[in-house]
Order: C-alpha cells, then sequence, then structure tokens
C-alpha cells in the first residue's frame, strides 16, 4: 500500500511536469518574453506569499490534523489563509507594483486549496490529495484556452484570470467537502493550538523561505536592472531545473520514508549512496540530452524571444547538478533530524545570491544570473556533500550505478516484493 502510494504521488507530479511545460509553452508563444516575465514575477509573488500563509495552512494542517481536532485547526488555518493573503500583497504592492487584485485572489485562495490539501495528507487520503494537485494545473490551462477563445483581448491579465476561477472552483469544493464531515460547533479558537501551529510552523517555514529565496531572488534583481523580457527568457532555464529536480526528487522521497522508518544507521547510509548513484546517472543522461539539443528546437517550442535557452540551459548545468544529487544528502539529514546543516547551507546560498547579483546581474544581464544561480548552488551542495562524507567516507563508487541497484530501484516503484 505505501509503494502504491509513492508511485501514484510520482505518476500525479509527472502529469504536473507536463501540464505546466505546456502552459509555459503556451504562454511564451502567446505573451513572448515580456508577458513571460510578467506571470514569472507574479508567480514568484504569490509564493512568496504562501511561505507566510502556509505557517498555519501548510505543514502545520497536516501535522496536527490527527494531534488536534479538525475544526479547531482549520479555524486557524482558513482564517491565516484570508489574512496572509490580503496583508503580505498589500506589502509587496508597495515595493512591485502591478495586478494587486489578482495577486491577492490567487495568494487567498491558493491558500485555502493549500489548507485543505494538507489535511488530505494528515488524514492520510492521498487520493484525493494528488487529484488536487493534478487539477490545479489542468483546470488552469483548460480555462485560460476557453478565455482566450471568448475573450477578443489577448492580455496577460488572462493568465491569472484563469487561474482565479480554477483556485476559486477546487477550494469551494474541497473546503464543502471537508466541512461535510465537520461540526460548527467545534469551530473554537484554542490558544494551546495557536501556540503549538504557530511554533512549528514558523521553524519549518523559515529554511524553505530562506531557500525559495535563494532560488527566486535573481528574478528580482533581473527585473530591475534588466526588465521584464530577461526575466521571462531567464526563466525558461529554471523552469527547466525544477522539471529535472521533480524527478530526482521523486527518487528521495523514497530514500526519505526508508530512511525514517530504518533503525540501522549505517542502512540509512548504504540507502542514500545508492540513492546518489541514480540521481547522479539520470543527471547525466538529461544533461546530455541537453548538449544534443540544437537552439533551433527551443525556438521553435518557446517562439522566437528565446533563442538564448540553449545557451543559459548550457551555463546552469553545473548548478542544477549539483542540487539535484545533493537532494538526496538533504533528504538524509532531514529524516535523520540534522536540521542545522540544512539551514546553514540555506543561508549560505542566499548570501552569495544577494552580493553576487549586485555585482554581475547589472554588467552581464542573464549571463550573470545564470553565474549568480550557479555559483549559489554549487556552493551550497558542496556544504552538504562536505558535512555527509565528513562522518562517512568519499568514495567514487557512490557514482557508479550497478545492475544490482537498477533492479532494485525498478522493483521500489514497481511495488514488488522478495
Amino acid at each position: 500500500m505505501k509503494q502504491l502510494r509513492v508511485i501514484q504521488t510520482f505518476v500525479s507530479r509527472f502529469l504536473i511536469l507536463i501540464v505546466n511545460f505546456g502552459l509555459v509553452i503556451f504562454s511564451t508563444n502567446m505573451w513572448g518574453s515580456e508577458g513571460k516575465g510578467v506571470i514569472s514575477i507574479v508567480v514568484a509573488n504569490v509564493a512568496m506569499v504562501s511561505f507566510f500563509s502556509s505557517v498555519f495552512s501548510g505543514s502545520s494542517t497536516s501535522y496536527f490534523a490527527r494531534k488536534f481536532r479538525i475544526e479547531q485547526v482549520l479555524s486557524y488555518s482558513y482564517i491565516w489563509s484570508f489574512l496572509a493573503g490580503i496583508i503580505i500583497p498589500l506589502i509587496l504592492h508597495i515595493f512591485h507594483e502591478g495586478y494587486l487584485f489578482y495577486l491577492m485572489a490567487i495568494a487567498v485562495l491558493s491558500s485555502v486549496l493549500s489548507t485543505n490539501i494538507s489535511l488530505f495528507i494528515g488524514t492520510q487520503d492521498i487520493k484525493r490529495y494528488n487529484l488536487y494537485t493534478v487539477l490545479q494545473q489542468l483546470l488552469h490551462v483548460i480555462f485560460l484556452v476557453i478565455l482566450i477563445l471568448v475573450a477578443d483581448v489577448r492580455d496577460v491579465s488572462l493568465y491569472f484570470l484563469a487561474q482565479v476561477i480554477c483556485l476559486l472552483i477546487l477550494a469551494t469544493v474541497s473546503t464543502l467537502q471537508i466541512l461535510r464531515k465537520c461540526s460548527i460547533r467545534n469551530f473554537i479558537l484554542s490558544k494551546k493550538v495557536f501556540s503549538d501551529m504557530l511554533e512549528y510552523g514558523w521553524k519549518t517555514q523559515l529554511s524553505a523561505f530562506v531557500q525559495f529565496l535563494n532560488y527566486r531572488l535573481s528574478f528580482y534583481f533581473l527585473e530591475h536592472f534588466q526588465g521584464l523580457a530577461a526575466v521571462g527568457i531567464f526563466s525558461i532555464g529554471i523552469t527547466f531545473s525544477e522539471a529535472i529536480w521533480t524527478i530526482t526528487r521523486s527518487i528521495a522521497v523514497v530514500l526519505y520514508s526508508d530512511v525514517v522508518n530504518s533503525r540501522s544507521h549505517a542502512e540509512s547510509i548504504q540507502k542514500t549512496k545508492a540513492s546518489l548513484k541514480v540521481a547522479f546517472s539520470l543527471m547525466a543522461v538529461f544533461f546530455i540530452g541537453i548538449i544534443l539539443i540544437p537552439s533551433e528546437v527551443y525556438v521553435l517550442i518557446f517562439g522566437k524571444d528565446f533563442g538564448e535557452t540553449r545557451f543559459i540551459m548550457l551555463l546552469l548545468t553545473p548548478g542544477i547538478f549539483a542540487i539535484a544529487v545533493s537532494d538526496m544528502i538533504g533528504y538524509y539529514f532531514s529524516a535523520v533530524k540534522e536540521l542545522r546543516i540544512l539551514n546553514i547551507k540555506s543561508f549560505v546560498g542566499l548570501i552569495i545570491t544577494i552580493v553576487f547579483s549586485l555585482i554581475a546581474i547589472p554588467r552581464w544581464g542573464i549571463t550573470g544570473a545564470c553565474v549568480v544561480t550557479v555559483t549559489s548552488y554549487v556552493v551550497s551542495a558542496a556544504i552538504l556533500f562536505r558535512r555527509f562524507y565528513q562522518t562517512t567516507g568519499f568514495s567514487v563508487k557512490d557514482y557508479l550505478i550497478t545492475p544490482a541497484e537498477v533492479k532494485v530501484l525498478l522493483k521500489t516503484f514497481s511495488g514488488k516484493k522478495e
């Protein structure tokens, strides 16, 4: 049953990956590099709001779903979803004007939906969790196509309107499904629930927020120094990066589950090194493909504004490679509760991003953003590798996959038992 859930989650993520790529291709051809830049900045702002919202509406909802009454947890999750979804966008609007209504609507609705999805995880309703995560992307595409076919305008705001409609439907339906099983009299505010959720939420979100800034801060520097078109072009490379990480992080999730449930430290290390081999081999295959794809293919797929995409991908390759492989070690440290090293690497990466962005991006534009990103990624990964191999010992064999290990991996995802 556990392996079946892993497979379902892997499949759902793969479907999301395909839909996301379709959405990226559609938006770049419809609105060009500048339109893609606008979308990237607004999406980054929404993600920033979500980190504040998730103090109560994210993993806190999942974690406390079985520790307190669901109604008590939902009381704070829903209230905070509306407060953070309105207040944080207003603050961001002071520094970055544009699309405030859409930002607030998307922030509130996505936070409510995130609360409901998190509750499904906490109550082990993985089927609904996977369903809503896929529908969130799929319905966005469907409504976007409908609006473009029906409306006479081709403004980029249609992208956000379609997202609002999608989130409104999913948030409403999922909320009604949850409320049917709840009692109104139990929706009360408790100091104990509030303090526990707050303490857990801000601690889990701090590291994630710093890592987000590490991944996205270059967007804002690029917009400031080079304009929205540069953000749009650069964002394609980041989209490819995260697509590749989706695959390797599915392996990391399996590793995390194994290490958490393992009683042997030596066995955990062995499984981590086996995952390193698989991730390293997959990255090698991906990047051979990236090297072989000519620039004309990227232009054909994304449009004439994106002729630099191949060059950007080549520049980003070392950093993408480093993060994809080091994620295995990161999940290992998370599973054994060595969280300090994860915070250190995130903060170091953020410092590099800020300092180098101020130097490189004004001088070299998109190329500078690539250099900053790669430097931050490689140094962050190096910190994890150094810490891991201080206690386990390095060997070249850690990265040379064997046929036996391939069989073990395939058996894990197929659900077969000895």
